[in-house]
């Protein structure tokens, strides 16, 4: 499926990708910002090294006395896939689902791929693409 998904300013904290780092890195951000109410995102370039753990920044948020970056997630398509399951067997989905996203001949490499946690047990994956003018 293909949405359009408007920019989003965050805050966030830069880990390696790999699970031990972004399992530590999330449980940070969340002590330090809370769970309750917050919209929380995963984002990672197409060739990098590098995963942001990443939480919506409310006007009232001061990223820097938390420890975090300010930064922005980019708008613009995406093609989505929906996984639902049960924590943390839900979590072993997202890499290989990624991985099949990510064979879109259509895939646009100068965004970040986006988890968008819109649920304890629903996740949105989102893979940048190039729309046809």
């Amino acid at each position: 499926m293909l949405i359009e998904r408007g920019e989003v300013a965050v805050m966030l904290k830069r880990v390696a990708d790999e699970q031990s780092a972004i399992t530590r890195g999330m449980a940070e951000v969340e002590a330090a910002v809370g769970v309750r109410g917050r919209k929380y995102y995963g984002a990672f370039d197409a060739d990098g090294e590098e995963y942001r753990v990443c939480v919506q920044l409310r006007e009232s948020d001061d990223p820097e006395a938390l420890g975090l970056e300010m930064g922005t997630l980019p708008g613009g398509s995406y093609a989505r896939v929906r996984l639902i399951g049960e924590p943390p067997a839900v979590y072993a989905l997202i890499a290989p689902a990624f991985q099949r996203l990510c064979e879109r001949p259509d895939r646009d490499r100068s965004r970040p791929g986006i988890e968008y946690y819109r649920r304890r047990d629903t996740i949105d994956l989102l893979l940048p693409v190039v729309r046809e003018p």
